[in-house]
């Protein structure tokens, strides 16, 4: 059964992109069939994966309006291992014409539910805020993976996103639910960052993965090359943290289905 991951934090800066892009990568390097959708306004996961935003004649502006469907707007990109829905600012155009449309919520799962079987995963690159399109992903989806920093504000935003996906169980999508928390840009000589994680631990038990991604320059520097982590620079600390976080959903995924 394909899986249908959301990759969200209503905190920005948090590696949301960062981990949509090199967790399709890595997965994909797997041999598992990986699309990723881009549902940000910014088109950072279309560029970051070696696209153009400027250039796409259809994305899932497109496709979230019932005018292309979900296959006439994803692309294959050969040197990624995996497939992308790609997005630019005419997505925000979206995100208003839906709010005047019946069954607006569910635009993106009635889109992905005609093309899901091709793939083993989808990842959905959510905006870092709570709007239509946000909500579009969190229907589509049956898992939320929340990347995370480990500082202060962090476990705020966190509660309200727990609100926010709580609401979305009860109202309209009961299957949602927490995939995993992972820790992000994670400096373990900062004690605060020490301090944050052991309460993560401590109030969310094993839905915190234990594959922790580091501060790392080459993660950093790989979306100006248009590439994953893995392709940049395949023995960086980041790319083996990347390969680590696939290896342990695909284990997690063994080990439920067991």
């Amino acid at each position: 059964m394909t899986r249908i991951f959301a990759i969200t934090n209503q905190k920005g800066g948090v590696g949301k992109t960062t981990t949509s892009i090199n967790l399709a990568a890595s997965l994909a390097a797997t041999r598992r069939r990986v699309l990723l959708v881009d549902m940000d306004p910014q088109g950072n996961a279309t560029m970051g994966s070696g696209l153009d935003k400027y250039e796409l004649d259809v994305s899932s502006c497109e496709v979230l309006l019932g005018d292309k469907t979900a296959a006439e707007a994803i692309q294959q990109l050969e040197h990624t291992g995996y497939d992308i829905l790609p997005a630019n600012s005419e997505l925000t155009v979206a995100e208003v014409e839906l709010m005047n449309m019946f069954g607006r919520e569910f635009k993106l799962k009635k889109a992905l539910e005609a093309i899901s079987d091709h793939y083993d995963y989808i990842l959905i690159d959510c905006p870092p805020s709570l709007n239509m399109l946000t909500v579009n992903a969190l229907c589509a989806a049956r898992g939320v993976l929340i990347p995370m920093q480990c500082e202060y504000y962090a476990l705020e935003g966190l509660s309200a996103l727990m609100q926010t996906i709580e609401s979305i169980r009860e109202a309209v999508n009961p299957d949602l639910e927490i995939e995993g928390l992972l820790r992000t840009m994670y400096d373990p000589r900062n004690n605060l960052a020490n301090d944050v994680s052991n309460q993560l631990k401590e109030h969310f038990g094993s839905k915190v993965y234990n594959t922790i991604i580091p501060r790392n320059i080459r993660l950093a520097e790989a979306p100006s090359h248009g590439m994953a982590v893995i392709h940049y620079d395949k023995t960086s600390k980041g790319a083996l943290a990347y390969l680590a976080l696939a290896g342990e959903i695909l284990r997690r995924e063994t080990k439920s289905a067991a």
